[in-house]
């Protein structure tokens, strides 16, 4: 199949739609959405809460010195989920591709997140990548979605 297939992304929802020819209206083909990000991290179901000693060697009452208080780890689980979110799309452009569904692939993705899935895309995929657009339009129907990537790239072109 010699479609196009265009991923409308964030760190919450993904939106897949193929594109035969470029006068195609979009067809949507899956749409992903990841809850876990969706929800409040205070009301998400984590059960470790990050304390203000969390991950130190505490010497509370032992005459010692008070460690440092600001704890802060590598990834917070909003990150995390996000990240998984963005493998998850990855495994699912990878085997859709393999599967020979798309020759040709548009990111249009809001900032942070396309970061992110540009580094966890494997040479494979980005190999196939035709265009890139760093904004958040997965609220669109297929129609504006198609009008505002036209848009961006006739101010790109002029």
């Amino acid at each position: 199949m010699n479609a196009t297939w265009i991923v409308s992304a964030n760190a919450s929802r993904a939106r897949f739609f193929s594109q035969m020819q470029t006068e195609d209206h979009l067809e949507e083909v899956n749409d992903m959405i990841n809850d876990a990000v969706r929800q409040r991290m205070l009301e998400a179901s984590e059960t470790d809460k990050l304390g203000p000693t969390s991950a130190t060697k505490s010497m509370h009452n032992t005459g010692g010195a008070t460690p440092n208080k600001l704890y802060e780890p590598a990834q917070t689980p909003d990150q995390h989920q996000a990240e998984l979110f963005a493998r998850d799309i990855i495994n699912y452009l990878l085997q859709s591709h393999r599967e020979g569904r798309f020759q040709q692939l548009s990111l249009v993705v809001s900032p942070k997140f396309l970061g992110m899935l540009r580094s966890l895309m494997p040479a494979e995929l980005e190999s196939v990548v035709s265009m890139e657009l760093n904004k958040d339009y997965t609220q669109f129907s297929g129609d504006q979605l198609l009008e505002q990537i036209k848009g961006q790239v006739a101010k790109k072109s002029s």
